[in-house]
This record gives C-alpha cells, structure tokens and sequence, in this order.
C-alpha cells in the first residue's frame, strides 16, 4: 500500500505527465498527417495536443507558472513526440490502433498527474476530480477546436471525459486511503480497459435525441405533438 514515499510520488507524476506529452503530442502529429499539414503544422498541433491540458491545468490552479514552461524537458518532448509522427511513416489501420491504445493511455496518464498536481496545490478532492479531467481532456478540446472539430469531451463517440472523471476519482480514493501506488496501478487501467472497451463495443453514454422526460406531463405533450402532426 505504501510503495511510493512522497519523493517517489513526485517522481512518477513527473514521468506519468511527460509520458502524456509525449503521447499526445504523437496523437495530435498523426492528426496532422490525416490533414496533410507540413512540419510546422505537426509540430503546433502536437505542441497543443501535448501541452494544452497541463498549461489549462496549471493557469487555474494559479500554482505558480505552468510546469510546461518552468520544465526545460517539457516543450522538447512534445516537439519529439510531434517529429515522430512526421517522419515516421505507417499505415493508416495501424495508426488507428495506436491511436486508440495511445489514447486510452494518456488519460490515465494525466488524470494521474492533475489529481497530484491539485492536492499538491493545497485543494480539496473535487478539485483534484475536474483537475484530473481538465488535464485529460483539455488538450485535445483545444485541438480539436483549433481544426474547427467538434471536441471529443462534448460526446458522439465512445466514452472518453467520463472514463477521465472515472480514473481521477479512483486517484483522489486512494489517496484518501493512502494508497497511492495502487492509486496509479487502478486508475491506468481502468482508463485502459474503459476506453478500449467502449471503442470496441460501442459503449456510450445517452444523448439528448434518445432521451426524453419519462411523467405524465411530458407523455401528454407527446400525444399533443402527434396528435397535430396528423391533422
């Protein structure tokens, strides 16, 4: 239970938070070869992809200057994980697979490192929960923005905010419990297992056309809408 001291801690968030960087750097690079971008392309769309959610983050923790730019390891490695995608080369089937293991990766990842970074901070844990998917999310809502996309965090597709608010809860429980290790162990996978899973089998959450008021009133006022429709 009590694998990790507090330097140990900071340690892995550290390397947990670059491995996100570095991992949405190269997702936010493969978005760019989707859309034929020259180098400086990829490289401003994996800076965004990488460094979005962690400078979010840190801009409303208002905990100091954003780590991405007091860190001289960050910007260099989303600039790598940004050229990666540009010269490597691969097709199209085995990119989407990447993507999505990728993907699943990141959010655990970074649910990890914002819950840590909050608490660390001084808030209290539900801060640490929309911290921990501000830092998940943020940074492809900031992209997909950028390229006049409908963010993922807003729904249509597979479970992906909700399965970053899954992990940071996870995260915030174990620290409750002192159990940091086991903590980071969970949340990961589950962010995993989540998010493949709903990408496999098409798991979702409801949207607003399935979904209508179940009382007496709203039935009513169904009945009046068809009823006038058929006049």
């Amino acid at each position: 239970m009590h694998l990790l001291s507090a330097d140990g801690l900071t340690v892995v968030t550290n390397a947990l938070d670059l491995a996100g960087v570095f991992a949405s750097a190269l997702l936010g690079g493969a978005i760019a070869r989707s859309n034929d971008f020259d180098l400086f392309g990829f490289l401003v769309v994996g800076f965004v992809s990488g460094l979005g959610g962690g400078i979010l983050r840190d801009v409303l923790l208002q905990h100091g200057p954003p780590v991405a730019l007091t860190d001289p390891l960050y910007v260099p490695v989303a600039i790598a994980g940004a050229l990666v995608a540009f010269l490597i080369q691969v097709s199209e089937r085995t990119w989407d697979r990447l993507f999505t293991v990728l993907d699943a990766a990141v959010i655990g990842f970074w649910s990890v490192a914002g819950v840590q970074r909050t608490f660390d901070a001084g808030l209290a844990w539900p801060a640490a929960v929309i911290m921990g998917t501000v830092t998940a999310v943020g940074g492809g809502a900031i992209r997909d923005l950028l390229l006049r996309r409908v963010p993922a965090v807003f729904g249509g597709n597979a479970l992906y905010a909700s399965v970053a608010v899954a992990a940071s809860g996870v995260m915030v429980g174990a620290l409750a419990l002192h159990a940091p290790t086991v903590g980071i162990v969970v949340a990961i996978l589950l962010s995993l297992l989540l998010r493949l899973g709903a990408v496999r089998w098409g798991w979702g959450l409801p949207n607003g056309r399935n979904w209508q008021p179940q009382s007496a009133l709203a039935t009513l006022l169904r009945r009046g809408r068809m009823l006038r429709r058929r006049r």
